[in-house]
């Protein structure tokens, strides 16, 4: 199989003319039943091979992280004695980033390459934060809320300077969302630092803060995706991966505030959530992104359960929830695109520009800018 990157850099490589490769798209697309735009395409797996890489890239990550845990033990270099060492993490940003330099820059492997671009990021960030624990060393009690804060700060800006060189390097699409991660992260420091309390007197406060942060990534997400209403070039998937990051920052805030986490939602708040499922339903058909229903899924399979529950359901009531919740998708997933047209078709005209097309007819990758 080829992907919608393989056709655009065999454009860019003169190996197929950008009128070829777009003809290639239509027809595709008429073997469908529904338009290469409402597919939401994205390149995670290629072959199994890619499966095979990255269980072998798993296991090798695993061991140098024990082997750089062992070496900082003997060299004294962990946090309380017995705790982490800065070490493990260095040792697996380092093999990640050499891994990457074989089968993400030279072999193109999609799902090693996401892999190996968290494994990087994750890895930094680890690194920067135990380095910097070690060097602080125990805060006093009153102050412990401000220093981690500074230092999950400090460890964001690192990870989000590795996520950029990263991205110059080797162009993975989910490594801008990695980046807004660690941006997030810098932000939240931030918060609990200025607060000066723990994060579980300021719930709330930090809740506020990742929404607002969310409803951030989302904007960002959708700017990558009106600069490809096609969706037939790489700003496509990395919009894709950028709405998976904000999805749960917004819903998890959300139903959280709504107190549907202290597990006594009454039936007005199950109402609520099915409403705002509702609304989050329909944002997703207008900018044809699927992750806020998948985000908010949990939620809304609690808050419908607990109303069977209130009308007497009892035993039935998380049969009957799947049932109703799993036929809605399956519904509005055989008929995504005739719901999509009664959605986007009723938006001003200003905004339907920016969201991905309706027909069936792709852009030409000639006449989309490039990623």
């Amino acid at each position: 199989m080829y992907s919608q990157n393989d056709l655009d850099e065999a454009v860019a490589a003169g190996a197929l003319s950008a009128d070829a490769a777009a003809s290639l798209r239509a027809f595709v697309d008429t073997q469908r039943s529904s338009p290469a735009v409402d597919e939401e395409s994205f390149r995670l797996i290629t072959g199994f091979n890619d499966i095979f890489v990255s269980i072998a890239a798993a296991i090798l990550l695993f061991a140098v992280g024990w082997i750089g845990q062992s070496i900082g033990q003997s060299m004294g270099l962990v946090i309380d004695h017995d705790g982490p060492s800065p070490l493990a993490p260095l040792f697996v940003a380092g093999t990640a980033w050499g891994l990457a330099l074989f089968f993400t820059a030279r072999r193109r492997m999609a799902l090693p390459s996401i892999l190996l671009l968290l494994a990087f990021v994750g890895g930094v960030f680890a690194t920067v934060g135990f380095g910097v624990v070690l060097g602080v060393g125990e805060p006093p009690n009153d102050q412990e809320a401000l220093i981690g804060g500074i230092i999950a700060s400090i460890s964001g800006a690192v990870a989000a300077a590795a996520a950029w060189l990263h991205w110059k390097r080797f162009r993975v699409p989910i490594t801008v969302a990695a980046g807004a991660a660690a941006a997030s992260a810098i932000v939240v420091g931030i918060v609990i630092a200025a607060l000066g309390r723990s994060p579980d007197e300021v719930e709330d406060i930090i809740l506020g803060a990742v929404l607002l942060l969310g409803i951030g990534v989302f904007l960002f997400a959708m700017r990558w995706d009106s600069s490809d209403p096609s969706r037939v070039t790489r700003r496509s998937d990395v919009a894709f991966w950028l709405h998976l990051l904000a999805a749960p920052m917004i819903v998890h805030p959300v139903f959280t505030l709504l107190g549907l986490n202290d597990g006594t939602a009454t039936i007005g708040e199950g109402l609520v959530v099915i409403a705002l499922y509702v609304a989050l339903g329909i944002t997703a058909l207008a900018i044809d992104r699927r992750a806020l229903l998948v985000s908010a899924l949990a939620y809304v399979l609690y808050a419908l359960s607990e109303l069977f529950k209130q009308v007497g359901a009892v035993e039935l009531n998380i049969a009957l929830t799947a049932l109703v919740i799993g036929s809605a998708l399956l519904l509005l997933s055989a008929f995504w695109h005739q719901a999509r047209s009664l959605v986007v078709r009723r938006l001003p005209d200003a905004l339907q520009s920016k969201l991905p097309l309706l027909d069936r007819a792709a852009s030409s990758p000639s006449h989309v800018p490039a990623a």
